[in-house]
């Protein structure tokens, strides 16, 4: 199979692809190259040219372009594949970024998907239907369906049975060659025999060699009975008598070595209303693996193994449930199980046919099982993250290598006390086992320095020894993670000569030149496996425990417009290696492109560490840059505003309550010139769909407060939207929070000198420390106060400030409790409310915030109170406006809230009744039969009319209107 080489006209190939494709398409910028050359594999190579094509034809165009030139082409969406499947030293097409559709056909039966949509994302959308996706990978939250298809993954549940493969409805692909082909047309095998004739031919030709030879057949049958993505799906070949069906399920699995699928119908499962979720623990791994065989009779859904290294990793997260948490580790294992049940009867019914079963395992402590969702949710957290924390918690220096293997479930037991001793042997410590102990499917991770040839040859060592013990109890080397780099050389040995043979027939068959992701699948290099390996170089403490899994970049809020936080990271890693081979030249570019792409556009909002298994805010990392980049003299200058904030703070509202005395394009003009000066990310751009200024905090001082009202200074900034709350006690969130509380006869007492006080939020976010600390030093002392030392809890209207001022507080007042005003409400408030509901649908947009601190949910109820009809759009993600981040940068908030604008405009023309012609405009007295837009904090309400044109307010403004007398 070629590799790249020199004498590929680069610069000419990427101005023909400009030309055909369009601009922002094709890029050689080095920034763009080495964002998109890590992938959470432990390869890595640079691509000379990055492609991001908007459609199939443009694919087809990027694959001829390639063709003529002599291009190696390899496909990447979500950038999740662990075995290199997704790297290249010559050109890579990212499909993530507009392969995105899904449509639900057949009311949920049915689902088409293109390749950068993620299992996740699909199954919200199947949601409301109870149905789901087959496969269940634990990445499901980053995993696109372009690599699912590709690897032909599964998961913790589907098995074999409803893999995609199995599941696979039809597919539209694109050949080498350039034929596109939709197997779902009545027409398709006829197009593909009059469009591919060799082709066809070909592939039922080498169905009839491996039919005449019944050991092809025997080994086949033998290796597909188990979950297997090694080498090719050749299983095709007997399942099905037609080359169309052939070729379609051959790409399953195929790892963009056989072509590019733009898109897939795919059959659904249904979902289980019920369901039963425990730990089952053992005294060790043996008496675990031992025990799946009965388990297995029992018609458990899944059962899940966790060693005792693992276990004891799960532990050091914060977030460990109790079950595990409590545990004392020793050489313990476990067994996740779970059994499921279309009704609670069913579900009792499967319970007690597991219970004998149960009762006779060798269990450490008695069985317990919970249906309650978020202790089950618990358990599955630490499953699904299980890979990345364990790799985070890697030593200093150190790669983590993940193997997939599979056997028998009878001889399961044995491969794992033999796999132990193998890391004994070897000299491997703390790695772990993990995986689908119900599949005979089980993950090993090893810490290895790529850096170190005595490191080297033991890999090398370990892996022949480790393939010998694996194909000698007759498993398969790969289950579910694909072949990719680093199985290729053993390809062979799995599948003997003959099929080996066969594969290779396929490959040069479907893509005659090997242009499609050599190296991957096949090889015969035996040692090429331990080429192209990732360094693992320190750069930063605040990262430098990340491994690259991708799991933080489907919550970005620039992941369409710049980078994700995985990206920003191994940037940071590529400058720092440059920097060590004495590349200055591309280190300094790779700086100087960093400045916008990874600082100025990050929204530090912290959504990637709600994401991330090991705890990494990328925020953290951006906020340390911007205080390095700033200076002594704007950090002097911020520190001034911090002491004088009951005087700076209004200014900001005056300002926009000035510009709209004033005609829109007077100040937009004059903010324009000045940042044409001052820099962007300095001075903020002035859209004439701002609100006007907010008023002034209210300071209320009741005889026996309930709560202390922290009104915040962005309520004071920006005015509510038309028609929104107004009242002798304050203005849009505020106010509407205080009338509420009056109506329900709970005083709120606010802290003295209330208008110099602030979250912390503005400081915070630019790094700018002195003045972090002038402001957290007067906050906590009035807060003491007015609490009356801790007594009475905080109440806070904006979700992001009470973020903020819970940060502020964790470590300088940990007395101090603060409540989202949206729970305070819910548990406090409304209780005592008569609220009249309605039948209007409200579209509710929750914040990252609130998210992170677990306040969507009172959201979602306070809209439910006023509304019987309140739909969450399920593409909602942070808006990015982020304080000040979208008046810098507003191209930052647009991409962050595009999926999600698109989706209101839909949810609106469904639900807005027709208006006749001579209909009055649009009012907050008139539009009750339109829908309402609802949010928890000011800036995010501006930031989604601005996206949608759709007038946002806070859920407290609309509760306060449906509950006055």
């Amino acid at each position: 199979m070629p590799r790249t080489t020199l004498e590929i006209p680069w610069s000419r190939l990427e101005g023909s692809l400009a030309t055909e494709l369009g601009a922002g398409t094709v890029s050689r910028r080095p920034l763009d190259l080495h964002a998109l050359a890590h992938d959470a594999s432990h390869y890595l190579l640079t691509p000379e040219l990055l492609v991001r094509p908007t459609s199939t034809d443009q694919v087809a165009a990027v694959m001829a372009a390639c063709d003529r030139v002599g291009a190696p082409i390899t496909f990447r969406s979500g950038g999740t594949s662990l075995s290199g499947q997704a790297i290249t030293d010559a050109v890579l097409v990212d499909t993530r970024r507009h392969f995105t559709d899904v449509q639900v056909l057949d009311g949920g039966a049915r689902v088409l998907v293109q390749p950068g949509v993620t299992v996740r994302a699909v199954n919200a959308r199947l949601a409301p239907y109870h149905r789901k996706l087959g496969p269940d990978p634990a990445s499901e939250g980053a995993c696109t369906l372009g690599g699912v298809i590709a690897n032909n993954s599964s998961g913790m549940h589907c098995g074999t049975e409803l893999n995609t493969y199995a599941t696979l409805e039809s597919m539209t692909f694109v050949l080498p060659s350039g034929t596109v082909i939709d197997s779902g047309a009545p027409d398709a095998e006829a197009e593909l025999a009059a469009r591919e004739p060799e082709l066809v031919a070909g592939l039922l030709a080498l169905r009839r060699r491996v039919l005449a030879d019944p050991a092809s057949v025997a080994t086949i049958e033998r290796l597909f009975s188990m979950k297997n993505t090694m080498g090719y799906g050749i299983n095709a070949l007997l399942d099905f008598e037609r080359p169309l069906d052939m070729l379609v399920h051959l790409m399953v699995g195929s790892e963009g070595t056989l072509g590019f699928v733009a898109s897939a119908v795919l059959a659904t499962v249904p979902v289980h209303p019920e369901v039963a979720t425990g730990l089952l623990v053992f005294d060790t791994i043996g008496e675990a693996t031992g025990s799946v065989p009965a388990l297995a009779g029992t018609d458990v859904a899944t059962a899940e193994l966790l060693d005792a290294a693992s276990l004891r990793v799960a532990q050091q997260d914060p977030r460990c449930p109790p079950q595990i948490a409590a545990l004392g580790v020793d050489e313990h294992a476990a067994l996740l199980v779970e059994w499921q049940g279309g009704t609670g009867d069913e579900l009792d019914a499967a319970l007690a046919a597991a219970a004998p079963t149960l009762d006779m395992l060798p269990l450490t402590a008695p069985a317990r099982l919970t249906r309650d969702t978020g202790q089950r949710a618990g358990l599955w957290k630490v499953r699904k993250g299980l890979f990345s924390a364990v790799a985070g918690a890697r030593p200093a220096g150190t790669n983590a290598l993940l193997e997939d293997v599979v056997v028998g479930v009878d001889v399961l037991g044995e491969t794992c006390v033999a796999l132990t001793e193998l890391f004994a042997a070897h000299d491997y410590q703390d790695s772990v086992i993990f995986g689908h102990a119900r599949d005979g499917n089980v993950h090993f991770m090893l810490n290895e320095r790529f850096d170190d040839p005595a490191s080297m040859r033991r890999y090398e060592a370990f892996t022949e020894d480790m393939v010998d013990l694996v194909l000698g109890r007759g498993g398969s080397l790969k289950a579910e993670h694909g072949t990719g780099r680093i199985m290729a050389p053993f390809v062979r040995r799995q599948y003997g000569d003959e099929l080996y043979a066969v594969m290779w027939e396929l490959k040069r068959l479907v893509d005659p030149r090997g242009l499609l992701n050599p190296a991957a699948v096949l090889s015969d290099e035996p040692t090429s496996y331990l080429q192209d390996l990732k360094p693992s170089p320190r750069v930063e403490e605040e990262v430098d425990r990340c491994v690259e899994c991708g799991y933080c970049e489907p919550v970005c809020p620039s992941k369409d417009l710049t980078l994700t936080p995985r990206q920003r990271i191994v940037v940071r890693r590529d400058i720092q290696t440059a920097r060590e081979a004495g590349d200055h030249a591309l280190a300094d570019s790779l700086e100087r492109d960093y400045d916008y792409d990874g600082n100025q556009t990050c929204a530090v909002d912290g959504m990637c560490q709600s994401a991330c298994p090991v705890l990494i805010d990328t925020g953290d990392l951006t906020r340390r840059l911007r205080r390095e980049s700033a200076g002594r003299v704007v950090d002097a200058a911020w520190a001034g505003a911090a002491r004088a904030w009951g005087t700076v703070g209004p200014l900001g509202g005056l300002a926009l309550s000035t510009a709209k005395l004033l005609p829109s394009g007077l100040p937009v003009a004059a903010t324009r010139v000045v940042r044409a000066v001052a820099g962007t990310d300095t001075v903020p751009l002035y859209d004439g769909r701002l609100p006007g200024g907010g008023t002034r905090r209210q300071e209320l001082d009741p005889d026996s407060p309930a709560a202390v009202l922290f009104s915040t200074c962005i309520g004071e900034m920006f005015g509510t939207e038309p028609g929104g709350h107004t009242g002798d006690l304050g203005s849009g969130a505020a106010g509407a929070l205080v009338d509420l509380c009056v109506r329900a006869d709970v005083p709120l007492r606010t802290p003295e000198g209330l208008g110099g006080l602030c979250c912390g939020t503005p400081w915070k976010s630019k790094g700018m420390s002195t003045g972090y600390a002038v402001m957290a030093t007067r906050v906590v002392r009035a807060l003491r106060r007015a609490t009356e030392g801790g007594r009475l809890p905080v109440v806070v209207e904006a979700s992001s400030c009470v973020e903020g001022l819970v940060v502020m507080l964790a470590e300088r007042a940990p007395e101090l409790r603060v409540v989202d005003a949206v729970d305070f409400v819910r548990e406090t408030v409304l209780p005592r409310l008569t609220v009249r509901r309605s039948d209007r649908t409200l579209v509710v947009h929750p914040t990252c915030s609130s998210e992170r601190a677990g306040s969507t949910e009172a959201l979602v109820a306070l809209a439910r109170a006023v509304s019987s009809d309140v739909v969450v759009p399920v593409s909602w993600g942070c808006c990015a406006f982020a304080g000040d981040r979208g008046l810098l940068h507003p191209e930052l908030t647009a991409s962050a809230t595009a999926a999600e604008a698109a989706e209101v405009a839909g949810i609106v023309a469904r639900v807005t009744p027709p208006r006749a012609e001579t209909a009055s405009p649009r009012t907050a007295e008139n539009r009750t039969d339109e829908p309402g837009f609802v949010s928890s904090n000011r800036t995010c309400e501006i930031g989604m009319t601005r996206a949608t044109g759709q007038p946002y307010r806070h859920v407290l403004e609309l509760l306060a209107e449906a509950s006055r007398a």
